[in-house]
């Protein structure tokens, strides 16, 4: 008997104590943002552009009916002096709550990060506990951030998902690019021996005809949206974009090549032999020389052929030798573009203040507060590559060599 009032004095105490659905947020009371656009006006006041995702449009795609075909997103815009009275002004505009847990996505203006720079910015977004930490962020290149965000896809129903599935598709298979999110840009802006790289995206087309249903009934959609360089900062703000050959570079330098082609020249032929990366690792130290940092780079890369152009003997280990030397040149010659063009700007995309930082704390004491304008600009950089030809294809011995023989 006495259990049984124990038990019955425990269900009715933990009865009490449950807190219920206190919290419960009902989906038709909510605005879910998709993306997060940041320009600036004429007056340097910031001008936010919010997606939000219709979710009845999106579970059965494009609708008809009397109201004719909608889309599955929905634009508004607000401005204000900083990134919290944007939010709030909107909330004029908006019959629910803004809902930023769902955002994946957020464009800054390059006219911003130039002018007023993104510090500020990320303190609001990483304040915010709704606001995810793990958003990707990408620069809106010669256009402004809200043409992106209003921007219709015909694949991707929503058009943040297009931007997101574009960047990690191209960082694994171009190696020109980089999906980077809030937390790297702010660990990046916080160290003084690392400054942030932002893949920029472009708009290529009529911004007009890119936010309307035309857009994404075409078989050829005239306004679409590409990845479009990388975007170097200092203290904060943007100051180049490299693209091509330097960018990879820059990719090598920071060990985030995942997949990439590399061409290379042949009997005086340009582009003669297409190497195809399948994994790499670059390993980054430093060491004081004389009272000077000195940065080493060892790239490792291993792959495949991919194609080739020209006849040639794939079975002969002095061939493949050369080719791999070859490679080992081409890599290295794109790192070390990368190295001057960032030394050129004065900022360490690299990260070798950190390296630095890491093996030598006294030295790294003494350099870190002019550690760009100075020490990185002069900065010694050594760079190794061995490139390794694992496999050649399905043929040893080019088509082409045939075509030769038999004319």
């Amino acid at each position: 008997m006495n259990h049984k009032k124990v038990f019955l004095f425990l269900v009715l105490t933990a009865t009490l104590l449950l807190s219920g659905c206190w919290s419960k947020k009902e989906l038709t009371d909510l605005a879910l943002i998709a993306a997060f656009g940041i320009d600036i006006n004429e007056d340097g006041t910031y001008v936010g552009t919010f997606q939000i995702i219709n979710p009845g449009n999106v579970a059965g795609g494009l609708q008809g009916g009397g109201g004719g075909e909608r889309p599955p997103i929905i634009i508004y815009s607000s401005t204000g002096d900083n990134i919290v009275e944007v939010s709030r002004h909107a909330s004029s505009k908006f019959s629910r709550r803004l809902y930023y847990a769902h955002t994946n996505l957020v464009v800054i203006s390059d006219e911003l990060a130039k002018k007023q720079g993104i510090t500020t910015i990320f303190d609001a977004l990483d304040r915010d506990p709704e606001f995810r930490s793990t958003a990707t962020v990408v620069i809106a290149r010669d256009t402004k951030a809200a043409d992106i965000v209003k921007t219709l896809t015909p694949l991707d129903k929503i058009p943040a998902n297009k931007v997101i599935k574009t960047l990690k598709f191209t960082e694994k298979r171009y190696g020109e690019h980089l999906n980077v999110n809030i937390q790297e840009v702010m660990r990046s802006l916080e160290s003084p021996g690392k400054e942030p790289v932002i893949t920029g995206f472009h708009l290529d087309g009529s911004a007009k005809h890119a936010k309307k249903l035309e857009n994404i009934q075409e078989t050829a959609p005239e306004a679409s949206l590409e990845a479009s360089g990388i975007a170097i900062f200092k203290e904060g703000k943007l100051i180049d974009w490299i693209q091509g050959k330097t960018a990879r570079g820059a990719v090598w330098g920071l060990d985030k090549i995942k997949a990439t082609d590399v061409n290379i020249n042949w009997e005086e032929k340009k582009e003669a032999i297409a190497y195809q990366v399948i994994r790499q690792k670059t390993k980054v130290s430093a060491n004081m020389k004389n009272g000077q940092p000195k940065i080493s780079i060892h790239v490792r890369a291993e792959g495949d052929i991919g194609e080739v152009t020209l006849p040639i003997d794939l079975t002969d280990p002095r061939v493949l030798s050369n080719i791999e030397k070859a490679l080992e040149k081409e890599i290295k010659k794109e790192i070390y573009v990368a190295v001057e063009r960032a030394q050129k700007n004065k900022s360490d995309i690299f990260g070798f203040g950190e390296t630095i930082r890491r093996s030598d704390p006294k030295a790294w004491k003494k350099m870190k507060h002019d550690w760009n304008d100075v020490h990185f600009h002069e900065l010694e950089v050594d760079v190794t590559v061995d490139a390794f030809i694992r496999r050649t294809g399905l043929r040893n011995k080019p088509h082409l060599s045939d075509i030769e023989m038999n004319r």
